[in-house]
């Protein structure tokens, strides 16, 4: 499964957005260019082969699945493989996660039209994509430089324009543009973040994976009531690699 974003501020100077803007209104879906058939077919293949069998069926979810092109968010030599559902590489040793685990972590913090998300690990975009295509306001955090310079331009390159990318410590989240309807972590730790919990916002949703990944990682919810209490839940035995800190 992919790894997160999962660290430093980026630089001495603390965390840096990268030049790909925040709309102020939600954008149309988008679809890439030079998407022909033979991809929408894989995706359409994708989706009711391994998606809606593993009990994904949130409309909004499936129709961003089916949507986001995938293969713009893998290496040439992995574009084959792209509507399997598998992890691949990326580069910089990180990987892309498979896709019901994309769609998984989608549908658990019920997607709406115009509702904010952080997402913690940017890696090559593809979460962010999804999320955004659901009609969603996206903050990405990604500790590795290049991963997350190349993300930005990739999203810009394909139109979304409601991401916006940031170098930095996705441990401290982004607190300047809390608080967060929902929070999606694509890297593991012992235990949340306490800046994340409290980045959330009452009636909120985060999920992200808890615990060692060679022993017990569990996929947990946590959910934010109005009152502000947050209460978790383990749902589902997971691998991710470790959130981790320091210069990238």
């Amino acid at each position: 499964m992919r790894p997160g974003s999962r660290g430093p501020p980026g630089g001495k100077n603390g965390p840096k957005l990268l030049p790909l803007l925040l709309a102020a209104a939600i954008t149309c879906p988008v679809q890439a260019q030079h998407d022909d058939d033979r991809w929408r077919s894989a995706r359409e293949r994708l989706v009711a082969e391994h998606l809606v069998p593993q009990g994904i069926s949130d409309s909004l979810t499936l129709a961003a699945m089916r949507a986001v092109p995938r293969h713009e968010f893998v290496p040439a030599d992995q574009r084959l493989h792209a509507y399997e559902n598998a992890p691949l590489p990326i580069g910089h040793g990180q990987t892309i996660s498979q896709p019901v685990v994309v769609a998984l972590m989608t549908q658990l913090v019920r997607p709406r039209a115009g509702m904010r998300v952080l997402e913690v690990g940017t890696g090559s975009g593809y979460q962010a994509a999804v999320l955004a295509q659901t009609g969603a306001r996206v903050w990405t955090i990604e500790i590795f430089r290049v991963l997350a310079e190349e993300a930005s331009a990739r999203l810009a390159r394909l139109g979304y324009r409601n991401v916006a990318v940031r170098h930095g410590d996705g441990y401290a989240g982004w607190p300047e543009a809390a608080p967060f309807d929902a929070i999606v972590v694509t890297a593991g730790a012992d235990s949340i973040p306490p800046a994340l919990i409290e980045q959330l916002a009452p009636g909120g949703r985060l999920v992200m994976p808890v615990g060692d990944p060679l022993l017990d990682q569990q996929l947990v919810l946590v959910e934010k009531d109005e009152a502000g209490r947050a209460v978790s839940r383990r749902l589902v035995p997971v691998r991710f690699v470790p959130l981790l800190r320091g210069e990238r």
